[in-house]
């Protein structure tokens, strides 16, 4: 029993090295990547083998258990690359909890069926493993084990160490660095620059200064509709009058365009910052690919902070719980005065498994309007939908979907696609009610409506070719309608706060 140690050891870290070889994009052969990579794959190894030892005394259960949990991050990651475009990063093992409080957002794309078999997979290999395979400390002294496990962990950390000073640095281009670093090599850079401090976006343009011209102060309600794009520009079947409010509102709209986004199919919060804190993702580093993890607790200058410092009520309104990308914390930081999240819903109508746009929008006006009734301070809500979150392969199309939503109907196996219409539909009805109710309201207000991102339907993308990746936004103002003085601009998403407060108030010229 006591030489099954070594022949464990070995055959486990060599099969992690070719695990790898299954992952999408696949990294560069160990061989050809750099040593300190090699040298963190081999820190991690040898510390988890050690570690493991310690714990199940049980040689070939611990080197399966290190592959059983690599096999399912390869898994996440192939999942993740084909809904995403992007590879697996350190930043999502946080997802791999928020999975088990919102399964409905995470498993699907991984699919039922292998996330079932995965976790019968992991209980059947822990209990025949603990059953089959004899401790250690049967045929070896408990001391002498201990040594050998503190051996390998006291190893295990020197090549982390070693490793880690050597380099090559993460470029935060996820798929670059996976294939040239490897899976081991590019999660730990990436947990090493984020553990490496919080520079907020420093030498970044950020929210501009503003001055205030006048003691009219109008207000802000700011839209952040759930994968928001004109899919008519992409997809010519679909029938125009399926975005006609959002049309009335563009010809009207002082500021109109695509908007270049910093995420594909989900990633909201990344846009999300972008547009609060106006800061691009190269001013971020790690933090670009989940802000709220660690940066945005941090504070700094953000759109509702230098609102609520021009005497704004800040309120940001969720049909969802607050608690989701701690946003409940962070906002908090970014200058927030209320959040209003899925408990003021209770009741609210639903649009497949989600509060509807038509009950958010609702719900919004009913905020705008007992605000108006009660005080004179300028106020800014910031409204993040729900509705086209998705999944949508798990809604069903009903009878009349298609005919609804399509002038001329798509190939089969578009039903994403029909799905993801009728809830842009829904989203359009949302933006006519808010017209409607600003153009009827006595205080000025500027309204900001942009996507988050594109939404994820692999399957129509393969039939249909994908988008190019960017939303639509525009910037419309309830006292200074027509089109004779709006203007069409593509922007970034970092951007997009400042052409706005550019509108709203005069900037202030440095120097």
């Amino acid at each position: 029993m006591a030489g099954h140690i070594v022949p464990a050891l070995v055959s486990g870290y060599l099969a992690s090295l070719l695990v790898e070889a299954l992952l999408d994009p696949k990294p560069r052969v160990f061989w050809l990547r750099p040593l300190s990579c090699v040298a963190l794959h081999t820190g991690v190894w040898l510390f988890w083998f050690g570690v493991g030892l310690l714990l199940f005394q049980r040689p070939f259960f611990v080197a399966a258990a290190g592959l059983a949990f690599e096999m399912l991050v390869v898994m996440i990651n192939n999942a993740k690359f084909l809904s995403l475009r992007e590879p697996f990063v350190y930043q999502d093992f946080e997802y791999l909890t928020d999975t088990l409080r919102h399964p409905r957002l995470y498993i699907p794309f991984l699919g039922w069926g292998r996330a079932a078999a995965a976790a019968l997979a992991a209980i059947a290999a822990i209990a025949g493993g603990l059953a089959v395979e004899a401790s250690i400390l049967e045929v070896m002294r408990a001391e002498v084990m201990v040594a050998l496990a503190g051996s390998f962990m006291l190893f295990g950390a020197a090549a982390l160490i070693l490793g880690d000073r050597l380099g090559p640095s993460a470029s935060f281009d996820p798929a670059d660095d996976l294939q040239r670093l490897g899976l081991v090599a590019s999660l730990w850079r990436y947990w090493r620059a984020e553990r490496g401090g919080m520079t907020y976006g420093r030498g970044a343009a950020g929210i501009p200064p503003v001055a205030v011209a006048d003691a009219a102060m109008p207000d802000l309600l700011a839209i952040q509709s759930e994968s928001f794009f004109d899919a008519r520009a992409h997809f010519s079947g679909l029938r125009g009058e399926i975005l006609a409010a959002f049309d009335a509102l563009r010809a009207e709209a002082a500021l109109r365009g695509r908007l270049t986004v910093p995420a594909w199919g989900a990633n909201t919060v990344r846009t999300e910052f972008a547009f609060l804190s106006g800061l691009e993702p190269a001013a971020l580093g790690v933090h670009r690919f989940n802000p709220y993890r660690r940066l945005a607790r941090a504070g700094g200058r953000t759109l509702a902070s230098a609102l609520h410092t021009l005497g704004y009520r800040t309120v940001c309104i969720h049909p969802y719980p607050a608690s989701f990308y701690r946003r409940d914390i962070v906002y908090r930081a970014m200058g927030f005065d209320e959040f209003i999240d899925i408990t003021a819903f209770s009741g609210a109508e639903r649009a497949g498994p989600y509060v509807g746009d038509v009950a958010l929008a609702e719900h919004v006006t009913s905020v705008l309007e007992a605000h108006r009734l009660q005080s004179d301070k300028p106020l800014f809500v910031f409204v993040i939908t729900m509705e086209n979150h998705g999944p949508l392969h798990l809604e069903r199309v009903g009878q009349d979907d298609a005919a609804r939503v399509f002038a001329q109907a798509p190939p089969d196996g578009c039903d994403d696609l029909t799905v993801y219409a009728r809830h842009l539909g829904n989203a359009d009805q949302m933006l006519g009610l808010l017209h409607q109710y600003l153009r009827a309201t006595p205080r000025e207000c500027w309204l900001a409506v942009f996507g988050d991102h594109v939404p994820i339907m692999p399957a129509v993308y393969r039939l249909l070719g994908e988008p190019d990746g960017r939303t639509d936004y525009l910037l419309w103002n309830n006292r200074r309608t027509g089109a004779a003085h709006g203007a069409d601009v593509d922007l970034a998403a970092d951007r997009l706060a400042a052409a706005l407060l550019g509108r709203m108030f005069a900037p202030v010229r440095p120097g």
